[in-house]
């Protein structure tokens, strides 16, 4: 049995913020010294991103880039070798913003579809930017007002791939019970881990990620409404010997990723005999793939991914779109490039493919 897509909801904050800014507030936060600040505008211009969504308010930016403290928040640079927010002071708001977006995306993906929240019997979340218990299914069973014998999945701390494995355990339960109504709810605040200090690696993730949450309502194929992009399969591909290329740990002051230049020269080398290999197991060749919605990492991310397939720019033009417009996401991400997808009627078959710690590429085919 597969899973299909009857609706997807997106929802993001609103507070945006341009790279030209985004550069002025990390040498306020992360610069030690001038000649690292001359670095900053060349590596913000260079990601490919125009814009992204950020879960703290204007203010916070303005007090940031001015050196003014009107908005009292935590995250304004308190001088020296300051490291930040704890990781406790950012998981509190992570604890209210995060279940804001999940019940935005969410209520927009039930009212696109027409469904109750009563008739939903399944519940899956991801998420890899915060913890907290009860957490954001229960925020969800309370705010949505779902049935008390919802059954409930967590899917947690997979990184940029999450929602991918989150497909998985939809196609799962469509295949199982054939009266599943399913809510699958992807949200990320990965600009509460915003780094303090020098570090390139860290600075680089401070310039591309942003903020933002999915939605999808579906059920089993064979129950729903025609055309519906249907998951009919999923794989997953451990690529050898990375297990430092990508990394994401819990800090004393947020979490800390950690992503080696290797990252795309693994992704060029491996992705290929991996995803051929699953494709011809469900019947079909590399060449006969209709549209790609490939999780965009980073720009050097899309480009390996576009050597190792043969791909051409304009089949990974969406991505670069979501990217550009959002930043990365993490786990979110690639469900806003299938709804553009879906909007847009692109042709099936669909992969997705997304990436995480691992180093792990994640994939689902949609017909």
């Amino acid at each position: 049995m597969s899973f299909a897509i009857v609706s997807l909801g997106t929802a993001v904050p609103a507070t945006i913020v341009d790279q030209a800014d985004a550069s002025e507030v990390a040498k306020k936060l992360c610069c030690r010294t001038d000649e690292q600040a001359t670095w900053l505008p060349t590596i913000y211009a260079g990601t490919g991103v125009r814009t992204r969504r950020l879960t703290l308010d204007q203010g916070v930016l303005n007090d940031s880039m001015h050196g003014t403290q009107h908005s009292g928040s935590v995250f304004l640079p308190k001088g020296g070798d300051d490291r930040g927010p704890t990781t406790a002071e950012r998981m509190q708001i992570y604890q209210t913003d995060s279940v804001r977006l999940a019940l935005e995306a969410s209520g927009q993906a039930l009212h696109q579809a027409g469904w109750s929240p009563r008739e939903v019997t399944h519940l899956i979340t991801v998420s890899c930017t915060g913890f907290f218990a009860p957490g954001i299914d229960y925020a969800l069973m309370e705010g949505l007002g779902l049935l008390p014998t919802t059954l409930r999945t967590h899917v947690g701390f997979m990184g940029c791939h999450g929602a991918m494995n989150g497909l998985r355990v939809a196609q799962a339960y469509a295949g199982s019970e054939p009266d599943a109504r399913i809510l699958l709810c992807a949200v990320e605040l990965c600009s509460l881990h915003y780094y303090y200090g020098w570090d390139p690696q860290k600075v680089i993730a401070n310039a591309i990620f942003g903020d933002g949450c999915a939605a999808v309502v579906g059920m089993p194929a064979a129950v729903a409404p025609g055309n519906a992009w249907t998951v009919t399969a999923t794989g997953s591909f451990l690529i050898p010997n990375s297990a430092d290329a990508m990394t994401w740990t819990i800090g004393d002051h947020g979490f800390e990723m950690s992503l080696s230049k290797k990252v795309p020269g693994l992704i060029a080398r491996y992705l290929r005999p991996g995803l051929t290999s699953w494709l011809n197991r469900n019947g079909l060749q590399l060449n006969e793939v209709g549209s790609w919605a490939i999780h965009p990492g980073g720009p050097r991310i899309l480009g390996a991914v576009e050597e190792a397939l043969g791909l051409k720019a304009e089949q990974t033009a969406t991505a670069r779109e979501v990217f550009a417009e959002f930043g990365n996401m993490s786990s979110p991400t690639v469900l806003f490039i299938i709804e553009r997808l879906r909007r847009d009627r692109a042709p099936r078959p669909c992969v997705a493919l997304g990436f995480g710690p691992g180093l792990v590429a994640e994939a689902a085919l949609f017909r």
